[in-house]
């Protein structure tokens, strides 16, 4: 599964929106979501997969950066597992890319 626009979905925090102000001839403005182009954006969106999927990772599921694999031997595992993959997402807020998710795939 691929997350939709990755790090853009990750909220800056307010003290570092600062740091991220640029001015056009319309006004000051600066990013409320990490930008593409950050040098630790892709670092920061791991950690933030990982910190929010610690209880799965290497078990049921695995991270790296935008993509996920929900894993498990069982086909009524698999559904238990991407069931609380589905609500982990939803109760962060994170959104997945549904063009690019492949379901019930065996290896």
């Amino acid at each position: 599964m691929d997350g939709f626009s990755g790090y853009n979905q990750i909220r800056m925090a307010e003290e570092d929106k600062i740091k991220t102000t640029f001015t056009t001839m319309w006004g000051t403005f600066c990013y409320r979501v990490m930008p593409f182009g950050l040098k630790n954006a892709g670092a920061t969106y791991q950690r933030a997969m990982v910190t929010l999927f610690h209880d799965m990772m290497h078990k049921k599921v695995e991270v790296y950066v935008d993509d996920v694999i929900a894993k498990s031997k069982e086909g009524e595992d698999h559904l238990v597992t991407l069931k609380r993959l589905f609500n982990r997402l939803k109760e962060y807020k994170l959104q997945l890319n549904p063009a690019k998710c492949t379901l019930g795939a065996q290896v």
